[in-house]
């Protein structure tokens, strides 16, 4: 009786295989990313498997008639997203030990994501800062709205104005 029980509640017992389960995380160096940066860290820090991916994407140049100044513009967009998140990753490995990983796409934020999840299969939860000032801001607009029933993951919304001591006392 109690076996039926539980597996009417539960479904069919099973074994729980191990896999990698990524946080991803975008990083864009506003206060609220900052936040939601720390509280991915914390928490990939203590799932089993947990990893990190630190997510930036630089927007298309606006000069696409000026070639060597859009080349010359997307280079130094590139080098600049490239130092933000290595020194995003050294931080947060002496944060919590997490050796991050990295990723730079080209495009606009919200498809760029969107194609990146659907493409993984490590994906465990995709992280966002929402504002504390002047709406949630684009990505937390457009993933709560457009996308939230089709995510292939949980959406994990974290509020701009919490102190690293808040999302501390969580981890």
């Amino acid at each position: 009786m109690t076996e039926t029980v539980t597996e009417e509640i539960h479904g069919p017992i099973r074994p729980v295989a191990k896999r990698w389960r990524k946080l991803l995380v975008v990083v864009d160096g506003s206060p609220e990313s900052k936040v939601a940066i720390r509280f991915a860290a914390a928490r990939a820090a203590h799932i089993t498997g947990g990893g990190l991916i630190l997510f930036h994407c630089i927007r298309p140049g606006e000069f696409q008639h000026w070639m060597a100044v859009a080349d010359r513009m997307r280079e130094e967009a590139r080098d600049e997203a490239e130092e933000l998140l290595r020194d995003m990753a050294e931080r947060l490995h002496a944060y919590c030990g997490v050796v991050p990983e990295t990723q730079i796409l080209e495009g606009e934020p919200n498809e760029e994501i969107r194609k990146f999840i659907e493409e993984r299969k490590d994906i465990f939860g995709l992280v966002l800062g929402v504002g504390s000032e002047g709406g949630p801001g684009p990505l937390v607009d457009y993933f709560t709205h457009d996308l939230a029933s089709n995510l292939p993951c949980p959406l994990f919304l974290i509020p701009g104005n919490m102190t690293y001591e808040q999302i501390d006392a969580m981890a």
